[in-house]
C-alpha cells in the first residue's frame, strides 16, 4: 500500500511512520515546512528508516498542499493538529485553521482521489469530563476547551463525509498517550524531565484528575489494527487501557523511580480553568476489541521506564528550565 501520514515528524506520527515501514508500506511522510529543514522527529529515526521515506514538507492548512501529498495514496493516516490546551486558550484562531481546515483538506483530497482508507485521529477530549465510565464511542461531548472544541467539530466533518459521499472514514480516539519523543508539555515528560534535571519542587497541576495511558506503540498498533479491518469502516473507536491513574499518584511512581527526595508543588500556571480542567478520563476498549485484534501489550510500569530511559539519552533536546505550554 502507498501510506501518507500526515503529522508524521510529531510524537505519535514518527512512531507510526517507523513501524509502517517496518511491515513493508511505502510511506509518504508529511512534516510542517520550515525555514530549517528540520523533519521534527523523523530526524532521530534510524538511518534504514529514513531511506525508506517519501518526505512531503507542507502546511496541513493548505489545500493545494495537501493535494499534491496524496496524489497516488492508498490509505491516509491523518494526525497533523494542533493538540496543546493550553496554547488554545490564547491562540484559538490557529486550532480552528489546523484542526478543522485541515482535516477538511485532507477529506475533500480523499474524496476526489477515491482513497482506500481514510483514518482520521481524535483525543478523548472529546468527551470531556465522564459523565460515566468506562467511557464509550456514545458518550457525550463536551467542548472543554477550544483545543476540544476544533477536534469535535474535526469528527462530526469526517462524519458527515462518511455519511455523505460513502467514504471508507474511521475515526480514531486515543486516550492519553505518552512514551519516547513526547513533548515536554504533556504531563508524563514534564515530571521526568523536572525530575532528571535535579529538580527537587516537581512542579504541578491538579493532582486530582484521572487519564488512561496509552503507550506509544500500543497506540501506534491499535491505529494500524483499527485501518486493517473493514469492520470498522463509518465507526467511531476508543484507544484505551481502561484502566485509571490520578496525577498526584502518578507523579509519586515517577518520583519513587528517579528521585525519592523530591516533593510535589503545585504551581498555579499549571492549573486549567475550574470548568476546562477534565476531571476524569478512563474509557473502554470493548469495541477495539471487538473490531480488531487489538489488546495493549504495555504495562503502565513498562511504558514509564522506556519513557525515563529515552528521556535520560535526550535530556539535552528538552528545555528543562521553563513551563512548556
Amino acid at each position: 500500500m502507498n501510506v501518507l501520514v500526515t503529522g508524521a515528524d510529531g510524537f505519535i506520527g514518527s512512531h507510526l511512520v517507523e513501524e509502517l515501514v517496518k511491515r513493508g508500506e511505502n510511506v509518504r511522510a508529511f512534516v510542517y515546512y520550515n525555514s530549517f529543514n528540520t523533519w521534527g522527529w523523523i530526524d532521530t529515526l534510524p538511518q534504514e528508516i529514513k531511506v525508506k521515506l517519501d518526505i512531503f514538507s507542507g502546511d496541513i492548512r493548505d489545500p493545494n498542499g495537501v493535494r499534491k501529498a496524496m496524489e497516488g495514496i492508498d490509505i491516509v493516516y491523518h494526525l497533523a493538529a494542533l493538540i496543546t490546551i493550553p496554547f488554545s486558550y490564547h491562540s484559538p484562531d490557529s486550532y480552528v485553521d489546523t484542526n478543522i481546515k485541515g482535516t477538511l483538506n485532507v477529506l475533500q483530497a480523499a474524496k476526489d482521489y477515491n482513497l482506500k482508507r481514510i483514518i482520521i485521529t481524535s483525543t478523548s477530549e472529546v468527551y470531556g469530563t465522564a459523565r460515566y465510565v468506562p467511557i464509550d464511542e456514545n458518550h457525550p461531548y463536551q467542548g472543554q476547551s477550544p483545543y476540544s472544541a476544533t477536534k469535535i467539530g474535526a469528527d462530526r466533518l469526517a462524519e458527515s463525509f462518511y455519511r455523505s459521499f460513502n467514504m471508507p472514514i474511521t475515526i480514531v480516539r486515543p486516550f492519553n498517550t505518552y512514551g519516547p519523543r513526547q513533548s515536554a508539555r504533556a504531563v508524563i515528560p514534564s515530571i521526568i524531565i523536572q525530575l532528571l534535571s535535579g529538580k527537587t519542587d516537581i512542579e504541578m497541576g491538579a493532582l486530582t484528575p484521572t487519564r488512561d495511558f496509552n503507550f506509544v506503540k500500543d497506540t501506534v498498533n491499535g491505529f494500524i489494527a483499527i485501518a486493517e479491518s473493514d469492520k470498522t469502516i463509518g465507526e467511531e473507536v476508543n484507544i484505551a487501557t481502561q484502566k485509571e491513574i490520578s496525577m498526584g499518584d502518578l507523579a509519586l511512581i515517577l518520583i519513587n523511580k528517579i528521585n525519592p527526595e523530591a516533593k510535589i508543588v503545585t504551581n498555579d500556571k499549571r492549573l486549567r480553568p475550574e470548568n476546562s480542567e477534565v476531571n476524569r478520563l478512563l474509557g473502554s476498549n470493548k469495541k477495539i476489541k471487538e473490531l480488531t485484534t487489538w489488546s495493549p501489550q504495555y504495562t503502565l510500569e513498562q511504558g514509564l521506564d522506556e519513557t525515563i530511559a529515552f528521556l535520560k539519552e535526550n535530556l539535552s533536546k528538552f528545555k528543562t528550565d521553563i513551563y512548556n505550554i
